[in-house]
């Protein structure tokens, strides 16, 4: 039997374990089940003694995990097999999304054993390093195999977890909670850091929660930095805050992501915040507000791994948005929604027979879904060429940008269109 340990913070919250057969299991500590004050890691791995079967906790711990082509080229780096959850795991479960820590026989959190031996010192990287990274990212994400860095994220696009210091890129000391996500370029679509810097950007100007983004160049080479929302600053000391991705709090594996793979709907959505949040009317009208934006932005890839809820101090709340990318830019990707929005795939499918339907499915007056369709489109239509002015600098795409303002602004005036379209 070989096992890992979850650590929450200080906290060993339990075992997970991979049998001779390769299976997967997961066990809470007796001593974590007897303290009240103690949360379940997911809504679907309740506080139980008995332990979780592979089926029940895979959804969750394989939630952690890259995706897609990420997957294969981390697993090639490692010399593992793709389908080997608790291998992946055991390389980069140090410092994963949300609170948690998966360790090794031995290893305790950065800071509650001396004797773990890590540094408190963190050199940011030079320009020749820093591209370095960048360069070795798409074959290697998470720069998975170099000693002392277990890192791990969900998403297909390659990436790596990282920390700033006085504002310059570092990689983290072995076990040190990061704070922000570097993302270097999908090389196979142009502009994707000014796609997604200015989508973060307009939907932030839009009133939406999001994390915030920085789009940077090293030399001539962009890449976005995004701030973690899952981490806080506290007296000089980051501290993880739990998360998990509403696939993973519905019970669902990752390779189902997409509504028409049975992955969650948006009725699966509107109930998972209705009964998990600690102010479900603020949550579903943030996730309507995410929805609406998503259409008029062209993000059709909002499947169930780009919602997530929030664990923190004072409750569970819907997390901020992240990796909201215009994928309609990009010809040879799917002009579908990930999740249907009234039971329509596309912009140009939307009346107002399909807003009424959205907001039957959320349990949402029509009026309030109409009035916050206007509202959204106005807004962003209003702040499209400005949020692409203020991201113009140098090496940069400009033309990409205006661009990218265009097509929402574009888009938000269809969008409100359908609201008036005889098709109603």
């Amino acid at each position: 039997m070989r096992r890992l340990h979850v650590w929450w913070d200080d906290q060993r919250v339990g075992e997970l374990t991979q049998d001779d057969h390769g299976d997967l299991g997961f066990s809470y500590s007796p001593e974590y089940l007897a303290r009240d004050e103690t949360r379940p890691l997911s809504r679907s791995l309740p506080k139980r003694s008995e332990p979780f079967t592979r089926r029940e906790c895979r959804p969750f711990f394989g939630g952690l995990l890259p995706e897609e082509g990420t997957r294969d080229a981390v697993a090639s780096a490692l010399g593992v097999s793709r389908a080997n959850d608790f291998s992946l795991l055991d390389s980069l479960g140090g410092d994963v999304a949300g609170a948690l820590q998966l360790l090794p026989d031995g290893k305790t959190p950065r800071g509650s054993d001396a004797a773990n031996g890590a540094s408190n010192v963190t050199e940011p990287l030079g320009e020749d390093a820093l591209i370095a990274v960048l360069e070795a990212l798409p074959n290697r994400p998470f720069l998975a195999g170099d000693d002392g860095l277990r890192l791990s994220l969900a998403g297909a696009q390659p990436k790596i977890p990282v920390v700033l210091v006085d504002g310059a890129v570092a990689l983290p000391a072995g076990g040190q909670p990061t704070t922000h996500i570097l993302k270097p370029p999908i090389a196979r679509f142009p502009a994707t850091t000014e796609n997604e810097a200015f989508v973060m950007r307009l939907a932030a100007a839009c009133g939406l929660d999001v994390a915030r983004v920085e789009a940077r160049v090293v030399r001539d080479r962009s890449f976005l930095l995004v701030e973690r929302y899952d981490r806080s600053i506290e007296n000089g000391r980051t501290r993880r805050i739990h998360q998990e991705d509403f696939c993973q709090a519905l019970g669902v594996p990752p390779e189902r992501k997409y509504a028409r793979e049975k992955g969650p709907t948006f009725r699966d959505c509107f109930a998972l915040v209705r009964a998990a949040t600690r102010r479900p009317a603020e949550a579903v009208l943030g996730l309507a507000d995410a929805a609406i934006f998503n259409v008029i932005a062209g993000n059709a890839d909002a499947h169930g791994k780009n919602f997530s809820l929030l664990h923190a101090d004072g409750g569970t709340r819907l997390a901020p948005l992240y990796d909201l990318l215009m994928t309609v830019a990009y010809p040879e990707l799917s002009p579908g929604f990930a999740m249907k929005v009234g039971r329509k795939s596309t912009l140009l499918e939307l009346d107002t027979e399909a807003w009424k339907a959205f907001a039957e499915e959320g349990g949402l007056g029509f009026p309030l879904v109409r009035r916050r369709v206007r509202e959204l489109c106005e807004a962003a239509a209003a702040n499209a060429e400005s949020v692409a002015t203020a991201l113009m600098a140098p090496g940069l795409d400009a033309d990409r940008l205006t661009e990218y303002a265009a097509m929402a602004r574009a888009r938000a005036e269809r969008c409100a269109f359908g609201l008036r379209s005889p098709k109603g």
